[in-house]
């Protein structure tokens, strides 16, 4: 695998065209994918081809034409399917190795689904079916933590169902293997949350620890994980706490999601765990309600850009020739 840094467009009413053009004035160097209309009135850029390095000056655009202009804030429909094209286009080309990675800015998926038919929950699931993979999980980082929810988009009320033993093991042995393909980790180790307060407080509020969860984690750790739990999860995250793991599972989507956006709130990224190509997206939406005033924040894209390419170097990529810089940040662990 080798070539540029992609980013791929996103919705181009958000402010995915607007952070782009910031993240490349900061200094990140990366191939934008998208429609050239729809930067921000006076970015220069330069259009480049597939598998070109985006040098150095103006901003590298790969061209691809969408049906309509952006109107900052308001779905178009008409450009529905361009956001999707772009996504399987970025696919395409880092499976032809074309690509060191993909960086995706943020779609908007009921835009997507009126506009074009779009049939998966969202960005993640479209990326594995365009990948082939049954699997993926969801990870959000930050330089003090790495946290994966087990279950996500789901009510409250269904995770006790939806969090079986076989899809925590399978969450467990993805992420493991992730963080020692992607960064670097020869033996990750990883906190498991329990799902009730107190990790059930030995069944005095629920017996899913005691059931099963705690069985599966000593049979992980008899097959060499260093892995422990299941934890309190009002006791996991505070400093000292999190020094003593490299990643805390979770077993829902707050339990995972508060701590992090508490700790990061700007700089948090989302990184797809087992595709075979490097993932990763800034941790927030489209943010229709600033699209087009100049005042987005580009804290997040930037972590994310730096962390695809670092994930690629981890998986031996050449990412510092292809993306214009050196590839020497050391990640955490």
């Amino acid at each position: 695998m080798s070539g540029p840094l992609l980013l791929t467009c996103g919705d181009p009413s958000g402010i995915g065209p607007e952070i782009a053009a910031k993240a490349w004035a900061a200094g990140e160097r990366f191939v934008w994918i998208g429609d050239p209309r729809h930067l921000p009135p006076g970015t220069p850029w330069r259009q480049v081809a597939e598998g070109e390095a985006p040098g150095d000056g103006a901003l590298a655009v790969l061209r691809h034409d969408f049906a309509a202009p952006a109107v900052p804030g308001q779905p178009t429909p008409a450009n529905a399917s361009g956001v999707i094209t772009v996504i399987e286009r970025a696919v395409r080309l880092v499976q032809a190795g074309k690509a060191a990675a993909i960086c995706t800015a943020p779609i908007h998926k009921k835009a997507l689904k009126d506009g074009a038919g779009f049939a998966f929950p969202g960005h993640t699931e479209f990326l594995a079916h365009l990948a082939g993979v049954d699997r993926v999980v969801m990870m959000l980082a930050c330089p003090e933590l790495r946290v994966v929810p087990a279950t996500i988009h789901i009510a409250l009320s269904e995770v006790p169902a939806a969090l079986t033993p076989a899809l925590l093991e399978e969450t467990i042995r993805i992420t493991s293997a992730g963080l020692q393909r992607d960064f670097g980790l020869p033996k990750p180790r990883i906190a498991v949350a329990g799902l009730n307060p107190h990790a059930g407080e030995g069944g005095a509020m629920g017996h899913e620890e005691l059931d099963w969860m705690a069985p599966l984690v000593a049979r992980l750790a008899a097959e060499g994980l260093a892995i422990r739990g299941p934890l309190p999860a009002d006791t996991m995250f505070h400093a000292a706490a999190r020094k003593g793991y490299d990643v805390a599972i979770c077993a829902y989507h707050d339990q995972a999601l508060i701590p992090i956006k508490t700790i990061d709130f700007a700089g948090g990224v989302n990184v797809t765990l087992g595709l075979p190509f490097v993932r990763t997206s800034p941790d927030h939406g489209t943010a229709y309600d600033i699209a087009g005033r100049g005042s987005a924040d580009p804290s997040s894209l930037l972590a994310a850009l730096r962390m695809a390419r670092e994930m690629a170097a981890a998986r031996g990529a050449d990412a510092s020739d292809a993306s214009g810089g050196d590839v020497s940040a050391k990640m955490k662990g």
